[in-house]
């Protein structure tokens, strides 16, 4: 389990990599908001095409996950280092959007491989992976941080660098569980017969409302935390690290969330970390102007909870589609999940003009965790939720 979270943390360095140095990119290539923007979007589109495709070819169940893994990797490593040739608006936008393709190869068969190490317990586990990728999203800003005024270069390079290294813990140290889930043949309507089943589809709509509003808030929380300085209200003193901290709490918010899973149940966990993240993008506009401790308190919250039930739904998806498919169902979740991320994350700076600030532009994800909430408490109801956590709904 340690060297499948040690790999993705790798890995996931290079999801932010750009966002996490946009000022710097806006000065030196002379971007425009809308520009910038799209170089994180970039990342979400390139995830779910990526992810679409490996799903209707059933790839995930029909390659070795650790040989898919690792060439993943290696591309997103690739893809990334473009980054430092300075290759122009274009270049960089189709880079990006092949660091998302590549990390789509990634993130989805590291879930299965994981599943394949735990019957019991699986939640936590999956808590821990989880965790991994919110570490990763996270350090980009952290070497920002670390840098001060360091070209942002040596942001691009210690992603690059850390790709390389997850894979090589991939493909010469990790290897599939005992506890498989068997091999697809390929069949594009696998992916149909996926999307049919109904407790499936509420742990994919639990899902979804927990996407509206996760990656949205991880790609603008920078920019909010940069206006609150601002207006006076500078949590942790430097943006950069405000952002860390926030995305980075999320660490404790997985395993908090495997943890509780797998003793009360996987629906009532997600449902209630939607409710507290749901509550948290309602009212930090509250704590915008301070004092500066309230608003560090809510944000914390809300990095804890946004991400804490992510894991869950995946681990909900192992237990509940056809064995031979889970690989296939759990890109498909994603995919479509991710899907969502590229219009909220394109929205919310159009939100935040229209309102005059970023003080209240989150509310606008607020729909999201309570449409998530509602589809997996129906979920619970359910018969086939017994098989959820061992019987633990």
């Amino acid at each position: 389990m340690t060297l499948i979270c040690a790999g993705v943390v790798g890995a996931m360095t290079c999801w932010f990599s750009a966002t996490a140095i946009m000022p710097a990119l806006i000065a030196d290539w002379s971007l425009t908001a809308s520009q910038a923007g799209w170089l994180t979007n970039a990342v979400q589109i390139g995830f779910v095409l990526g992810a679409l495709a490996s799903s209707l070819v059933n790839l995930p169940d029909i390659v070795r996950m650790t040989r898919l893994i690792t060439l993943a990797a290696l591309l997103a490593a690739a893809a990334n280092a473009v980054l430092l040739l300075q290759p122009g608006f274009g270049i960089a936008i189709a880079a990006r959007l092949v660091t998302g393709v590549a990390l789509a190869g990634l993130y989805p068969p590291a879930m299965k491989l994981m599943a394949t190490w735990f019957l019991r317990g699986r939640g936590l586990a999956m808590g821990f992976l989880i965790a991994g990728l919110t570490l990763g999203s996270s350090m980009p800003h952290l070497f920002r941080a670390l840098g001060g005024g360091v070209d942002w270069r040596v942001v691009v390079m210690a992603s690059t660098l850390a790709a390389i290294v997850s894979a090589l813990i991939f493909g010469l140290l990790v290897r599939e569980g005992p506890h498989g889930f068997g091999r697809a043949t390929f069949d594009p309507r696998q992916a149909l017969a996926v999307l049919r089943n109904r407790p499936v589809f509420l742990a994919n709509l639990g899902y979804f409302g927990h996407m509206w509003e996760l990656y949205a808030m991880w790609a603008w929380f920078l920019a909010f935390a940069t206006a609150a300085r601002q207006g006076g209200v500078a949590p942790f003193g430097s943006p950069s690290v405000f952002a860390f901290v926030v995305v980075g709490s999320g660490v404790f918010g997985c395993v908090l969330g495997g943890v509780l899973s797998d003793r009360i149940g996987r629906c009532l966990t997600t449902a209630g970390m939607m409710a507290v993240s749901g509550c948290c993008a309602a009212l930090i506009g509250l704590a915008f102007a301070g004092p500066a401790w309230v608003l560090m308190l809510v944000a914390v919250i809300w990095g804890i909870s946004i991400i804490g039930d992510s894991a869950q739904f995946s681990a909900a998806v192992t237990e509940l589609a056809d064995r031979r498919l889970v690989g296939t169902a759990l890109t498909l979740q994603l995919s479509i999940g991710f899907a969502l991320t590229v219009l909220a994350i394109w929205l919310m700076p159009r939100v935040a003009a229209l309102l005059g600030g970023w003080q209240w532009a989150f509310v606008v994800l607020v729909p999201g965790p309570l449409v998530g909430a509602a589809a997996m408490l129906r979920l619970r109801a359910l018969p086939e939720a017994r098989r959820l956590a061992g019987g633990r709904r």
